[in-house]
């Protein structure tokens, strides 16, 4: 099985916000983005979304902490040959 990236126009555009805030949060505001680390970000979310549902809106709507566990969770836990989830972990924003 592989990823799949599909998403539709209006979670591309929170995807991607969600991408720049975990950027800024693990590297600190204004940080200069990387294309090759922000591309892994998108990639990384849009195969979490269709394997395992996310409230994209509420996700970038949390408290750093809240967020911090989502995002920085899906990065450790993704398996990037399946795009699923390992390890039992569930963001606390999926659906």
């Amino acid at each position: 099985m592989r990823p799949n990236f599909n998403t539709s126009r209006e979670q591309l555009e929170l995807i991607s916000k969600i991408a720049d805030r975990a950027h800024d949060l693990e590297h600190g505001a204004g940080a200069r983005h990387h294309g090759q680390e922000t591309m892994t970000w998108l990639m990384d979310l849009s195969a979490v979304m269709n394997s395992c549902p996310i409230d994209l809106a509420a996700l970038l709507a949390a408290d750093d902490a809240n967020f911090a566990h989502d995002v920085f969770g899906i990065r450790r836990h993704i398996d990037r040959e399946t795009g699923e989830l390992g390890d039992c972990f569930l963001p606390r924003f999926a659906k």
